[in-house]
């Protein structure tokens, strides 16, 4: 996976720790190579990971329950072995924070070879019978995806 620049918005002497969470909010509709490229950059240095999801009611834009997104992520990373917590938190109107927090507040910006995947563009190409989305979906939950937007 390519390496993903990013600027630190919080204390600056803070280091990664592998005694510590890095944290992920997202909405994940759904879990896609774009999210593990960017998990991976902590959990690559060792670091555990926190996947927070936002609880949304299903619409056009976010097809997936909270349970089925939650289930997703989980199934792929526990197949890894990776050491990554899932959990469901409220929607959200804004992530803030104060200075001299005790912790990274890291801005990722994704490599060009992954930086066009779209979970809307997954759902569209699934819609229209388009196979390539597979190329951008982990094999471990496409047959999921495909069950849940088909509603079975």
């Amino acid at each position: 996976m390519s390496s993903w620049e990013y600027k630190n918005h919080g204390h600056p002497d803070i280091k990664p720790s592998t005694s510590r969470r890095a944290i992920f909010i997202g909405r994940y509709q759904p879990y896609h190579a774009g999210h593990i490229s960017l998990v991976r950059q902590k959990l690559d240095k060792e670091v555990p990971c926190l996947i927070m999801v936002r609880d949304i009611p299903p619409d056009p834009k976010n097809p997936f329950t909270t349970e089925q997104t939650v289930g997703m992520i989980r199934k792929y990373h526990e197949s890894k072995g990776d050491d990554v917590v899932v959990m469901v938190i409220p929607d959200i109107e804004s992530v803030n924070w104060g200075r001299g927090v005790g912790y990274e507040m890291n801005e990722f910006f994704p490599p060009e070879n992954i930086g066009f995947i779209s979970a809307t563009k997954i759902r569209e190409s699934i819609a229209s019978g388009n196979e390539e989305w597979k190329e951008l979906v982990d094999e471990s939950i496409q047959d999921d995806v495909v069950s849940y937007l088909s509603g079975n």
